[in-house]
């Protein structure tokens, strides 16, 4: 099931969040929408090089890895892509699948960050 939303760029994030928009403030390197599923938790998502990174084709966005709101009561899973939240059946195998995917895509990530830091220091040098 697909599920269309809108994105805002902001400085600072608004006291109030709208159903279906997708705030996103690169001065505080994260985006924060309700969750998708309509329940209305706010759901969190800071923006690393291990973590969720945003891509902005200068119309749609794209959050990747999957967003799992795991400890909502909902306990929704879906991608955000191409300004649009795309849920994932809550089959159980096929989420542990995914799961286990993006923990071994963020190690790989996680090793690669003291590579290109010793790198950028010895371009510098």
């Amino acid at each position: 099931m697909k599920k269309q939303f809108t994105h805002k760029f902001v400085e600072l994030m608004p006291p109030s969040l709208e159903e279906n928009v997708l705030y996103i403030s690169i001065e505080c390197v994260v985006a924060i929408h309700l969750c998708a599923c309509g329940c209305g938790s706010k759901t969190i998502t800071p923006l690393a090089p291990s973590g969720w990174h945003l891509k902005f084709d200068g119309e749609k966005v794209s959050l990747n890895p999957s967003i799992g709101n795991w400890n909502f009561p909902c306990r929704s899973h879906y991608w955000i892509r191409d300004n649009h939240f795309v849920f994932i059946d809550d089959n159980r195998k096929n989420i542990k699948i995914e799961l286990r995917n993006e923990r071994k895509k963020k190690k790989r990530k996680k090793k690669l960050i003291p590579l290109i830091k010793e790198f950028i220091t010895k371009k510098k040098k």
